[in-house]
Order: structure tokens, then sequence, then C-alpha cells
């Protein structure tokens, strides 16, 4: 009966060291899972806030006309080619 009773503390005894191992293991598993959630949700965050930047920030080119410039600058060809014919005259 004794050597029963001393198999069964013994199960007992490997079992509880089994668990702590588990634990052991978990708990390191579980800081990389934690390091990992933290480092997504900074993700997240710096994603959204750069999403409501772009969406808040006015658009600067629709105000430019390219129609406009390239006018102007031909414009400023031209005369310069024309200055020299007057003078010429």
């Amino acid at each position: 009966m004794k050597d029963k009773m001393q198999d069964k503390i013994q199960e007992l005894i490997d079992v509880l060291k089994e668990q702590k191992e588990t634990m052991e293991k978990n708990k390191t598993g579980n800081k990389l899972l934690w390091i990992l959630a933290i480092i997504g949700a900074v993700c997240a965050i710096a994603g959204i806030a750069y999403a409501v930047y772009r969406y808040m920030t006015p658009d600067y080119l629709e105000d430019f006309d390219d129609d406009d410039f390239e006018d102007d600058f031909d414009d400023y060809f031209e005369d310069e080619d024309a200055v020299p014919a007057k003078a010429a005259e």
C-alpha cells in the first residue's frame, strides 16, 4: 500500500513539474505576444494619424492651373524675340 501511495505522490509531483514548465514557456510566449501587440497598436495609431493628416491637409496643387503657367511661359519668350526685331527697325 505504501508503494502505491508513493507512486501516486511521485506522479503528482511529475504533473506539477510539467505544469510549471509549461507555465514558464507560456510566459515567454506571452511576453512576445504582448510586444507584438504593442507594436501593432502603435502602427495602427500611426496609420490612422497619417490618414487623418492627409485628409485634413488642403491640396494646394488643385489651385495651380498648368495651362496658365504654360501661356505665361510662352508669352515671355515671344516677347524676348519681339524686342530685338523692334529695336532693329
